[in-house]
């Protein structure tokens, strides 16, 4: 479901700092007319952590009612603290969403288990997909290619957003998962090299 090119939304504002719902809709259809295979709202190019709980729902309830079905939404939902995550992955489960991009909690540099743990409950809350983020240069921590092969055996965790930037890593990671596990590109820059190793494409 979620493989090709899937968009990182922004989340436009006004000048007063209101959510700026209009520009917000339009960005959705130029999304979709250009023919993007996915969405991405409220991911950290979103500004998730400077949203409030009412605008990050809201941002992703706009992004479905303009996606109407037509591409799916990964909706964002991420933190270090698992029982958040929790039940706002939970409210973008009943409002419809496709999937669930969670990024790594950040700042206090979780072990690897630690990581694993967080993993695995947020996937037996909800029964949506869910791609795990891996960004080391802005988290602080970095999933390891074992630790996402211990993930990937987890039914609805079904792919990373592998932005670490470190290609030796990438092909780790695809030399342990499973085929059906999705690796996505998280930079711009290293897409190529990763379809190359057998990546199925970027946020």
């Amino acid at each position: 479901m979620f493989t090709g090119c899937g968009t990182a939304m922004v989340t436009p504002f006004r000048r007063d700092q209101r959510l700026d719902e209009e520009t917000l809709r339009r960005l959705v259809r130029r999304q979709i007319e250009a023919g993007i295979n996915f969405l991405v709202p409220c991911g950290t190019t979103g500004e998730s952590p400077t949203l409030s709980r009412d605008e990050h729902l809201r941002v992703v309830a706009i992004t479905l009612e303009e996606a109407g079905g037509k591409v799916p939404v990964l909706a964002g939902a991420g933190g270090y603290n698992t029982a958040e995550v929790i039940e706002l992955a939970r409210e973008l489960e009943a409002m419809g969403v496709d999937g669930i991009l969670s990024v790594t909690p950040y700042y206090n540099k979780p072990t690897q288990e630690g990581l694993y743990q967080h993993y695995k409950a947020i996937a037996a809350a909800v029964r949506l997909p869910i791609i795990v983020y891996s960004v080391q240069g802005r988290t602080g921590v970095n999933v390891e290619p074992a630790t996402l092969k211990r993930l990937s055996e987890i039914d609805n965790i079904t792919g990373v957003k592998e932005a670490s930037g470190n290609i030796s890593q990438m092909s780790a990671i695809l030399n342990l998962v499973p085929e059906k596990f999705t690796v996505l590109s998280g930079d711009d820059a290293i897409t190529l090299p990763l379809m190359a190793l057998g990546g199925k494409g970027i946020i």
